[in-house]
C-alpha cells in the first residue's frame, strides 16, 4: 500500500513537471521522419503499416514496436501534437515509477529507492527524451528495459523457464523500439554482483552462460542495427572525416562530459556539434585522467558494491552511443544519458544515504537535503522544457549555447525559410557554409533558399558546388532535383530531364524527382512516359498532387477509368490530411 501511494506520487510530480511539453507542437527535427509526412504512420494501425514497420530502415534503424507506437498515436489523436508530446510523458513518468520499484524490491531500502527515481523524473538531461515526439523510441525502449529487468528479478527469486522466457520477451522489445540496449546481458551481471548478491566466487561462468540467449538476441540486433545504418547511409567515412584516434579522443571527453552534466546540467543542447580534428588534447587527457581517478576511487571502495554497480553501469550502457563507431554528425548527445544516468544516480543517492546514515542524520534534515537537490533540478528542467515550444526557440536556444554549429544553424535558418522570412534564413546557411565549407548539405540548403528567393543563377552555382563535393546518393540527387527545377521554370526542358533522371537514379526513393519529370515529359508532349514517372511517384510515396497529376494525364490519354481510381485516392489522402489537421 505505501509502495502505491510512493508510486502516484512519483508519477504526479513527473507529470506535472512535463505538462507544459503536452501543448507544444512538432519540432522541425525528425518529428516529419517519424510522424507529420510519414504516411505510413498518418494511415494509423492498419495491416500495410504493421508489415511495413517490420521491414522499414527509414531512420537509418530497425525498430518496429516505436513504429506501431506513433501509428497508434496517429491512430487516436491524428495529426494533434498534444496526444503524441502525452505518450512520451507518460511513459517517462511510468518508466521513473518501475524504476523506484525495482531498486526498492532488490535492496529493500525505501528512501535511496525513491531518491534515484525522483533523480531520474526531474532530471534535465532527460528532457530531450521526453520532450521530443521523435524520441519516443528513447522512452518506450527504456520501458521495456526495466520491465526486463522486473522480470529478471522475479526470475531470480524462482528460476524457471517461463520466467526467463519474460525476460527474453521485455528484451526483444527493448531492442525492438530502439537498439541501444545491446548491453543488458552486461548489466544483468552487473546486478548479479549488486544488489542481488548473485556471485560466490566460483559461478562466474554459470552466470555467464545464464545470459547466453541474450547475449545472442543482442548480437543479431548489432547485425540488423549495421544493416539498417548502411541502408540509411547513417555511418560517417571514418577514414577521410573522423580516424580512430579523433573518435576514441571524443569519447573519453564526452564521458566526461555525461559526468559534468549530471552534476551541473546547464547549457544543454539538443544537438552537439563533434568537435573533430578541433579537439583539445590538453581536455582529452584531463578526462582521461577524472574517469580513471573514479575508476580507482570505485575499486578502492569495491566494498560499498553499488560502487562498483554505478559506475561500470554508466560506463557499459554508454559504450553503444558513444562515437567509436560513429554515426551521425554530433559528438554527443542528451538523450544518450537517460539510461546510462541511472548508474550515476544509483552513486549518488546510495553514498548519500551511507554518509548520513555514519553521521546519524535525522530523516528531516535528509528530506530537506533531498528536497532542495530535487527543486533545483525541476526548475531547471521546466527551463529547459520551455525551449521545446517551437523549433525556432529550440535552434536559437542551442546556438546560444554551442559554437561552431552549422547543424544548428541549418535548422534555424529553414525554421526561417519555412516562415517565409528568406532574409533571416539566408543568414544562417551561409553561416554554416563558412563554419562546414565541405559538407555538401549546406550549400544545397543556400541554393533552395537563394532559389525560393528569386535568384536562380545564384542557386544554381550553390547545387554545383554541392554535386562538386558530395558522394552521397541522396545529397546528389537533392542537388539534382533542385537544379532541374530551376531548367524547368527557365523553360530548358532538356536539361531539366537530365537533372530529374540523374536524380532518380541515384536515389529511386525520390518521388518528387518522378513527378516533376513526368511534367516535363508532359510538356514535351511524351504523356506515356508522363504516366510511368506519375505512377512511380505515388508508388514511391502517395500524395495528393502526384494522385491529381496522373489523373489528369490519364485522361489525356482517354483512360478515364484509371484516371477516376487516382483521383479518388487524391480525394482519400486530402480528406485523411484534414481529419489529421
Amino acid at each position: 500500500m505505501r509502495n502505491s501511494a510512493i508510486c502516484i506520487i512519483i508519477l504526479a510530480l513527473a507529470t506535472a513537471l512535463y505538462y507544459p511539453a503536452i501543448g507544444h507542437p512538432f519540432v522541425d527535427y525528425d518529428d516529419g521522419l517519424y510522424v507529420t509526412v510519414n504516411p505510413h504512420i498518418r494511415a494509423g494501425i492498419t495491416s500495410s503499416t504493421v508489415h511495413w514497420a517490420f521491414v522499414a530502415t527509414e531512420t537509418g534503424n530497425w525498430h518496429p514496436l516505436t513504429w506501431m507506437s506513433h501509428a497508434l498515436d496517429a491512430e487516436f489523436f491524428g495529426l494533434e501534437p498534444p496526444g503524441h508530446h502525452f505518450t512520451s510523458v507518460a511513459i517517462h513518468a511510468l518508466n521513473s515509477a518501475i524504476l523506484f520499484l525495482i531498486a526498492f524490491y532488490a535492496t529493500k531500502r525505501e528512501g535511496p529507492s525513491l531518491v534515484l527515481a525522483l533523480l531520474f523524473a526531474l532530471h534535465p538531461m532527460n528532457v530531450e527524451s521526453v520532450a521530443w515526439i521523435a524520441e519516443l523510441k528513447n522512452v518506450l525502449s527504456t520501458l521495456f528495459f526495466l520491465l526486463a529487468v522486473a522480470a529478471y528479478g522475479w526470475y531470480v527469486r524462482k528460476p524457471q523457464w517461463i520466467r526467463y522466457l519474460a525476460v527474453v520477451i521485455f528484451f526483444a522489445c527493448s531492442l525492438m523500439s530502439k537498439p541501444m540496449l545491446v548491453t543488458f546481458p552486461f548489466i544483468l551481471l552487473l546486478l548479479d554482483y549488486w544488489p542481488l548478491q548473485r556471485f560466490d566466487g566460483t559461478n562466474t561462468p554459470a552466470l555467464t552462460l545464464e545470459k547466453f540467449p541474450l547475449f545472442l538476441l543482442s548480437g543479431v540486433s548489432c547485425l540488423i542495427t549495421l544493416h539498417a545504418q548502411l541502408l540509411g547511409h547513417a555511418f560517417r567515412s571514418t577514414s577521410a572525416h573522423l580516424p580512430m584516434a579523433l573518435r576514441v579522443s571524443n569519447a573519453i571527453l564526452s564521458y566526461a562530459l555525461y559526468l559534468w552534466k549530471t552534476v551541473w546540467p546547464v547549457r544543454l543542447a539538443v544537438f552537439y556539434p563533434h568537435p573533430g580534428s578541433s579537439i583539445s588534447p590538453g581536455r582529452v587527457a584531463f578526462a582521461g585522467f577524472v574517469l580513471a581517478a573514479i575508476t580507482g576511487v570505485c575499486f578502492v571502495l569495491r566494498r560499498r558494491k553499488y560502487l562498483v554497480t554505478g559506475w561500470l553501469w554508466f560506463l557499459g550502457t554508454l559504450v553503444p552511443v558513444i562515437g567509436i563507431v560513429q554515426v551521425g554528425d554530433q559528438g554527443m548527445a542528451d538523450r544518450y544519458g537517460y539510461i546510462p544516468l541511472i548508474g550515476l544516480f544509483l552513486i549518488i543517492t546510495w553514498s548519500a544515504a551511507d554518509f548520513f546514515d555514519s553521521k546519524q542524520t535525522p530523516a528531516p534534515v535528509r528530506a530537506t537535503l533531498a528536497t532542495a537537490v530535487l527543486l533545483a533540478l525541476s526548475i531547471t528542467t521546466f527551463r529547459q522544457i520551455g525551449y521545446w515550444s517551437s523549433t525556432t526557440e529550440l535552434w536559437s536556444h542551442t546556438l546560444a549555447v554551442t559554437t561552431n554549429n552549422p547543424f544548428a544553424h541549418r535548422h534555424l535558418g529553414w525554421a526561417f525559410m519555412t516562415a517565409g522570412q528568406n532574409d533571416e534564413a539566408l543568414s544562417h546557411f551561409r553561416e554554416a557554409v563558412a563554419i562546414s565549407p565541405t559538407d555538401a548539405a549546406n550549400y544545397i540548403n543556400l541554393g533552395l533558399c537563394l532559389q525560393q528567393s528569386y535568384q536562380p543563377r545564384a542557386a544554381l552555382e550553390q547545387y554545383q558546388e554541392a554535386v562538386s563535393l558530395s558522394s552521397d546518393p541522396q545529397e546528389l540527387a537533392a542537388a539534382y532535383t533542385n537544379a532541374g527545377a530551376i531548367y524547368d521554370g527557365a523553360g530548358d526542358y532538356p536539361d531539366a530531364y537530365e537533372s530529374y533522371s540523374r536524380a532518380v537514379r541515384l536515389d529511386p526513393e525520390l518521388f518528387n524527382a518522378y513527378l516533376n519529370r513526368g511534367l516535363v515529359l508532359e510538356r514535351e508532349g511524351n504523356v506515356e512516359a508522363a504516366v510511368t514517372d506519375f505512377q512511380r511517384s505515388v508508388e514511391v510515396q502517395p500524395t495528393v498532387r502526384g494522385y491529381l497529376e496522373l489523373g489528369r494525364a490519364l485522361h489525356l490519354l482517354n483512360r478515364s477509368r484509371e484516371a477516376e481510381v487516382a483521383e479518388e485516392k487524391a480525394g482519400q489522402l486530402q480528406s485523411a490530411s484534414d481529419v489529421g489537421r
